[in-house]
C-alpha cells in the first residue's frame, strides 16, 4: 500500500515556521498584543463594561499562553482572535 502525501496547508506551514522561531514570535506577539490592547483601551474600550470584558479576556488569555510556553498553535489562534476583537472594539466604540 502506498502512503499518501499529506499536503500542508498555509496555516500548518506558518505554525511550523513559528515553532522554529519560537522566541522571536513570542517577542513580536507580546509587543503587538500589548500595544494594541493599550491603544484599544485609550480609544474608549474602558467606557463600557462589555467592551472592557471583550478586550481583556482574549488579551490576557494570549499573554497567559505566552507566559506558559503553550503550543504555538494555541498562541497563534489566540493572537488572531485578540487582534480581531481589538480591531472590532476600536471601530465599534
Amino acid at each position: 500500500m502506498k502512503a499518501q502525501e499529506i499536503k500542508e496547508s498555509t496555516w500548518m506551514k506558518l505554525e511550523n515556521l513559528a515553532t522554529q522561531y519560537r522566541f522571536g514570535v513570542i517577542a513580536i506577539t507580546l509587543l503587538i498584543i500589548g500595544c494594541l490592547g493599550g491603544v484599544t483601551m485609550n480609544y474608549g474600550a474602558a467606557l463600557h463594561i462589555w467592551s472592557l470584558i471583550a478586550v481583556i479576556i482574549p488579551t490576557m488569555t494570549t499573554l497567559s499562553l505566552l507566559l506558559a510556553v503553550a503550543p504555538m498553535r494555541w498562541i497563534l489562534n489566540a493572537f488572531i482572535v485578540t487582534v480581531l476583537v481589538d480591531i472590532m472594539v476600536i471601530f465599534i466604540v
